[in-house]
C-alpha cells in the first residue's frame, strides 16, 4: 500500500450515481444522519415518525436552532403516517406521501395524484399545532420556507414533482463523482461521500464560498485542521472543492503569517479574544488558566497545510499544468511558507529552536492530558509536523516555485529555497530527538519545560518525519503491539491503555480517531514499514464500517461510536475515502 501517493483516480459514472445514492440512503436514519441538502442550513432529524426541523449555525446548539419542533405527515383521518424510507433526496411516508427540498431554504411535502394527506406542525415547544390538508380537491403539496430568523411560512403548491426532481439531480450530480473503491468498501464510501456533500454550507460574506464543515450538528465552521483532512478526501472526486477548502483555510493570515483556527459565517477565530462566550465558560469550568488570558493568545492549528496541498495538487496531475492551478498553487505556497516562519518566529516561546503550543486549541487535541499542566507545551507531534511541512515545502517550491505569481514579481532561487527548508527540517528533527525518553521507550512532552508523564498518541507522530533512527522506530512499533499501551482491539487509542488518564469514552483521552490513525499509517510507511501501514489502514476502514459510520471518535475496545462523539463527521468521512481509494488501487 502507498498512503503517501495518489492512486489513479476513477469516479462512478452517472449510471452508477443512483446506485451510490441508494447505498448512502441505507445509512440515513435521521438520528445519526440528518436529512439535508448541499449548501442548505436546514436539517431534519426524527423522533419516531415525527420530524424536527433545525437550522445549522456557528456556535449554536440544535436546541437553540429549532425552526419546527414537530412536523408530521398524516393520513386523511389525521393518523400519523410512518416514515418508510429515506434517500438523499426524499423522505418517504406510508401512503405515498413524500418530503423533499425546494431549494436550499425551503422544503415541500406532497402526495401522489388522487392521494390525500394532512400535514401537521408545531412551530416551537408549547405552541399550538397547525395543520393543512393537501391532495383531493386541494393542491397536492405544501412548501415551507425558512427565513434568516428561523421563521417559517407555508404556501400550497402544485410543483412538488419539480422539487423532487431538482433535489434528485443535485444529489445525482454529487454522487456522479463518488470515488470508486473495491466492493467491500462501496457501501461506506457512498455514505462517506454523502457526508461530505451534506456538510457543504455557503459562507455568503465570502462570495458564496463553499465550506465543507466538520458537521452541520455542532461544528458549523471551517476549522483549519479539518479543512486539510477534508480536502485530502475530496480530491478523489472533486479536486476543485478540495482546493476551495484550502483556499478558505489559508485566506486570512495575520500580518505575521499566523493562520486562523476557524473561518466561520461571521468572521474568523485567530486569537483567544475571538473565542465564543460558550468556549470561555467551558474553560472556566475546567479551571483553565487560558479562559481569560491577560493578553490575547494566538489560536491556530497544527502545520499540515503543505502536506494537504501536495496531496490535492497530485489529484490534478492528469489535467496537466493548468495555468490557473499553477498560480493558485504558488499563492498557497507563499502563504504556507509565511505560516511556517511564524511558528519559529512567534511560537518558539522559550527560544530553544523548537516551537510550542501556546494554547491547547492550537493542537487540535485540546483535551489531551499533555495539556493538563502549565503552558506553553512542547510536544513531539508539533515538532514532527514542522519537519514534515518543511520537507513538503522543499518539494513544492522545486515543483511550483517559491510563491511569487508569474509576471507579478521576482521569484527567489528555487534550489536555494528548497535547501533552506530541508536544512530547517533537519535542525527541527535534531531538536525533536531530544524529547526521546530512552528508558521509557517514548517521546515525552514538556509543560512549561517540565516533563509530562502522559503516554499519548502524540508520541507516535514523529514517524511522519521519515528520519527517526531505526532503533527508535522499532521501539514505537513495539508500543503499537503492546496491549498495555496501544494494542487495543480497535487501534489506536489516543492515550495508552496503561496511562492513568486513559478513558475509552473521553475525547482525546482514549478513543480512536480516524485522522490520527491515518497520520500514524503514513508515518509507518515513511519509516519503512509499508505492510504495517497497510494493516493499520485496513483496520481503520474496518472500524468505520463496524461502527456504522464515520463518527467523530470510537471506543477502542468495542469499536462502537463513543457516547459523546458527533456522527457523520467530516474528516472521518474524508479520510475513510482517502484510505479506501489507496487500499483499492494498491
Amino acid at each position: 500500500m502507498s498512503v503517501t501517493s495518489v492512486a489513479a483516480r476513477r469516479v462512478v459514472g452517472r449510471a452508477d450515481a443512483a446506485s451510490a445514492a441508494a447505498r448512502a440512503g441505507a445509512h440515513l436514519d435521521l438520528v445519526r444522519a440528518p436529512f439535508t441538502l448541499p449548501r442548505s442550513r436546514i436539517l431534519m432529524l426524527r423522533e419516531g415518525d415525527r420530524l424536527r426541523v433545525h437550522t445549522s449555525e456557528y456556535e449554536r446548539s440544535l436546541a437553540e436552532c429549532v425552526a419546527l419542533d414537530a412536523l408530521e405527515v398524516c393520513d386523511a383521518a389525521g393518523a400519523p403516517l410512518p416514515i418508510t424510507r429515506v434517500l438523499p433526496h426524499v423522505i418517504e411516508f406510508g401512503g405515498g406521501a413524500t418530503l423533499t427540498f425546494a431549494g436550499t431554504t425551503a422544503w415541500s411535502v406532497g402526495v401522489p395524484a388522487g392521494g390525500v394527506a394532512v400535514v401537521r406542525w408545531t412551530g416551537r415547544a408549547g405552541e399550538e399545532a397547525e395543520e393543512l390538508r393537501i391532495g383531493g380537491r386541494h393542491a397536492a403539496s405544501v412548501v415551507f420556507s425558512l427565513d434568516a430568523s428561523r421563521e417559517v411560512e407555508f404556501a400550497r403548491s402544485d410543483r412538488h414533482d419539480e422539487h423532487l426532481e431538482a433535489t434528485r439531480r443535485v444529489w445525482l450530480d454529487w454522487f456522479a463523482n463518488c470515488p470508486a473503491v473495491r466492493p467491500d468498501l462501496e457501501d461506506m464510501a457512498a455514505f462517506c461521500w454523502w457526508v461530505l456533500g451534506a456538510n457543504v454550507v455557503e459562507l455568503p460574506h465570502l462570495g458564496d464560498a463553499r465550506a465543507v464543515v466538520p458537521s452541520k450538528i455542532g461544528y458549523v465552521g471551517l476549522w483549519q485542521w479539518d479543512a486539510y483532512f477534508i480536502a485530502v478526501g475530496l480530491r478523489h472526486g472533486d479536486p476543485e472543492l478540495a482546493r476551495e477548502q484550502l483556499d478558505l483555510a489559508l485566506r486570512f493570515p495575520t500580518p505575521e503569517g499566523q493562520l486562523p483556527d476557524v473561518v466561520h459565517e461571521a468572521g474568523i477565530l485567530a486569537s483567544s479574544d475571538d473565542l465564543p462566550a460558550a468556549d470561555r465558560e467551558t474553560l472556566r469550568r475546567a479551571g483553565s488558566a487560558v479562559a481569560d488570558p491577560s493578553a490575547p493568545v494566538p489560536l491556530t492549528k497544527p502545520p499540515l497545510a503543505a502536506w494537504a496541498l501536495r496531496k490535492v495538487l497530485e489529484a490534478d496531475r492528469a489535467r496537466g499544468d493548468d495555468a490557473q492551478i499553477a498560480d493558485w498553487a504558488r499563492r498557497m505556497i507563499a502563504t504556507i511558507r509565511r505560516s511556517q516562519d511564524w511558528w519559529f518566529a512567534r511560537s518558539d516561546l522559550d527560544g530553544d529552536g523548537l516551537p510550542e503550543y501556546g494554547h491547547p486549541y492550537s493542537s487540535g487535541l485540546d483535551d489531551s492530558p499533555v495539556f493538563d499542566g502549565p503552558l506553553p507545551t512542547t510536544t513531539p507531534d508539533l515538532a514532527a509536523y514542522l519537519v514534515r511541512q518543511d520537507l513538503e515545502l522543499a518539494a513544492l517550491v522545486e515543483r511550483w516555485g517559491t510563491g511569487a505569481i508569474a509576471g507579478r514579481g521576482p521569484e527567489a532561487d528555487r534550489a536555494a529555497a528548497a535547501s533552506a527548508h530541508r536544512e530547517r527540517a533537519q535542525r527541527t528533527l535534531e531538536r525533536l530527538l531530544t524529547l526521546w525518553d530512552e528508558p521509557r521507550g517514548r517521546f515525552r512532552s514538556l509543560a512549561a519545560g517540565e516533563p509530562v508523564d502522559s503516554d499519548t498518541i502524540v508520541g507516535l507522530m514523529p514517524l511522519l518525519t521519515g528520519g527517526l533512527p531505526e532503533a527508535i522506530v522499532d521501539r514505537l512499533i513495539t508500543a503499537l503491539d503492546d496491549p498495555r499501551r496501544f494494542a487495543t482491539p480497535w487501534p489506536i487509542p489516543t492515550v495508552a491503555v496503561g496511562d492513568p488518564d486513559h478513558d475509552p469514552q473521553r475525547m482525546w483521552r482514549g478513543p480512536v480517531w480516524v485522522n490520527t490513525n491515518a497520520l500514524v499509517a503514513e508515518g509507518l510507511e515513511r519509516s519503512g514499514h509499508g505492510e504495517r501501514a497497510r494493516r493499520l489502514a485496513e483496520r481503520t476502514v474496518e472500524l468505520v464500517i463496524h461502527a456504522g459510520g464515520p463518527h467523530e471518535y470510537f471506543e477502542p475496545n468495542t469499536g462502537e461510536r463513543a457516547a459523546t462523539a458527533t456522527t457523520a463527521f467530516g474528516w472521518s468521512a474524508a479520510l475513510f475515502l482517502d484510505l479506501a481509494v489507496a487500499l483499492s488501487h494498491d
